[in-house]
C-alpha cells in the first residue's frame, strides 16, 4: 500500500513539473466570443488591429462596452482610424480587476491607455482617470473629456487571469476631443515626424538628413512595414554609422523598410526572408523573421533584433519599433571565428597507440561557434532556458516513477 501512495506522489510531482512548464497566453478574440452581448466591440478590435496589440501585451484591462454602447459610437460616422483611437482609450496598460477597482488608493488613480502609442495622442490625452465613487460605484473619465454626458462606470467582470488582464463591462464608451479628432490616412502621415515622437528621435533625423524621407513616403500607398531601431539602440552605433560611405548610410537606412504592408499577427504567421526598400539586383539586403514564442524577432547574419513596440498598424502601413539596429552583411562583416585551442603537449611516455588516440580526440573537438548566428542562437536557448529546465524536471520525475513502478511490479 505505501509503495502505490509513494508512485502516485512521484506521478502527481510529475504531473506538477510539466503543468509549471506551459504558458497562460490570452486571446481577446475567444474571450469575448463567450460574451455575445460584446460582439460588436470584439469585431472592431480585430478590424482596427488593437486586438493582436492586446494579446501580445502583459497586464492589461479591456474596458468593453456592450452591442447597445457600440451602437451609439458607430452612429456617429467616425471613420475607422478614429474608431481605432477611441477605443485605444478603453484599453489600460495595467491591471484593474473587479477588487482592485475597489481598492483604489486615495480613492482616485490615473493610468494610461493605447492611445498615446498611436502616435495621435497629445499632451495628457490618453490618460484615463479612474475613481472610487460613493455607492460602491467606480467610474472613468479621460483627462481630456469636455463630455456633458453621464461618466462612464463600472459594470461588471466579464474575464480575469489576475496580474495578466483583466476584461470588465463599463456603462458607456469613454470619450476624448483628442481621440474623436479626424485622422489623417495612413498615406497622408509624416512617418517621419511619427516615429521621432514615440521613442524614434534618432533613427527619424538620420532618415531626414540622409534625404532618403521621400522614398519611405511613396512606398506608403503600395504597402509599407517599417522596423524603427529605438533612440538607446542607436547609442552606441553612432561612431560605426558615420563611418560609412553616403550610399551605405543610404542603403541601411531602406533596410529597415519592407514594401509591403505586414501586421504584427501577419509577420507572426509568416517567417521567412523579407526583401527591404534596400534590395535591388545583386545586392539582396535581406533578412530573416522569425517566431519566438510571443516575440518575433529579425535575424541578419550580423545581428538579432526583436520588436519591442508598435507605433503605427493600419494597412497599408505598419510602424514597429525594434531593440537593435539592423545590420546588413552586404555592409557589415560577422565577427570573426574564434581560435582553435593549441593542442596540449603530447606525454613522451605515451604509447603510439595512446598517442594515436590523442590525435583523433583533437580532431574531434573542432573550434568553438564561428559567427554571430551561433552566438545568437545560443542566446535564443538561454531565453527559453527555464521552459527547457522545467521540462528536464518533469522528464525525471516521469522517470523515477517508471522506475519505481517497474521495482515494485
Amino acid at each position: 500500500m505505501e509503495l502505490r501512495i509513494s508512485f502516485l506522489l512521484l506521478v502527481a510531482v510529475a504531473a506538477a513539473a510539466l503543468s509549471s512548464t506551459t504558458t497562460n497566453a490570452h486571446n481577446i478574440t475567444r474571450m469575448l466570443a463567450k460574451h455575445p452581448s460584446f460582439s460588436t466591440f470584439n469585431h472592431y478590435l480585430t478590424v482596427t488591429h488593437l486586438a493582436g496589440e492586446i494579446n501580445r501585451r502583459r497586464t492589461i484591462t479591456v474596458c468593453a462596452v456592450d452591442n447597445a454602447g457600440m451602437a451609439d459610437l458607430l452612429a456617429k460616422h467616425y471613420p475607422l482610424p478614429t474608431l481605432k483611437n477611441i477605443l485605444s482609450l478603453h484599453i489600460f496598460a495595467d491591471y484593474f480587476g473587479a477588487k482592485k477597482l475597489h481598492q483604489i488608493t486615495k480613492g482616485s488613480t490615473t493610468t494610461s491607455s493605447l492611445f498615446q502609442a498611436t502616435g495621435e495622442a497629445a499632451g495628457t490625452s490618453g490618460y484615463v482617470n479612474i475613481t472610487d465613487m460613493k455607492g460602491g460605484k467606480v467610474g472613468f473619465a479621460p483627462v481630456d473629456s469636455d463630455s456633458d454626458g453621464p461618466m462612464a462606470t463600472f459594470v461588471k467582470s466579464l474575464e480575469e487571469l489576475p496580474y495578466d488582464i483583466a476584461v470588465i463591462q463599463i456603462s458607456n464608451t469613454l470619450t476624448s476631443p483628442e481621440a474623436e479628432a479626424p485622422t489623417a490616412a495612413p498615406s497622408d502621415l509624416n512617418v517621419t515626424s511619427l516615429m521621432a515622437k514615440q521613442g524614434c528621435q534618432t533613427f527619424s533625423d538620420m532618415i531626414v538628413s540622409q534625404g532618403v524621407q521621400s522614398t519611405f513616403s511613396d512606398s506608403v500607398q503600395g504597402g509599407l512595414t517599417i522596423f524603427c531601431p529605438s533612440d538607446e539602440a542607436l547609442d552606441d552605433f553612432r561612431p560605426r554609422y558615420k563611418n560609412l560611405t553616403a550610399e551605405g548610410k543610404s542603403s541601411l537606412l531602406l533596410y529597415h523598410g519592407v514594401p509591403v504592408y505586414s501586421s504584427l499577427g501577419m509577420l507572426r504567421a509568416s517567417n521567412g526572408l523579407m526583401n527591404t526598400l534596400a534590395t535591388e539586383g545583386t545586392k539582396k539586403f535581406d533578412f530573416t523573421v522569425q517566431n519566438d514564442g510571443d516575440d518575433v524577432k529579425l535575424k541578419t547574419k550580423i545581428v538579432t533584433a526583436t520588436i519591442t513596440g508598435t507605433l503605427i498598424d493600419e494597412d497599408p502601413l505598419a510602424v514597429f519599433k525594434i531593440d537593435e539596429v539592423l545590420l546588413p552583411k552586404e555592409l557589415f562583416k560577422a565577427a570573426p571565428p574564434a581560435p582553435a585551442p593549441k593542442p596540449a603537449p603530447k606525454s613522451k611516455s605515451k604509447s603510439k597507440g595512446a598517442a594515436a588516440g590523442d590525435d583523433d580526440d583533437e580532431e574531434a573537438d573542432g573550434p568553438g561557434p564561428a559567427s554571430d548566428d551561433l552566438a545568437a542562437a545560443d542566446e535564443d536557448d538561454s531565453n527559453a532556458g527555464g521552459r527547457v529546465r522545467g521540462g528536464g524536471v518533469a522528464a525525471l520525475c516521469f522517470s523515477l516513477a517508471l522506475g519505481f513502478l517497474a521495482y515494485i511490479c
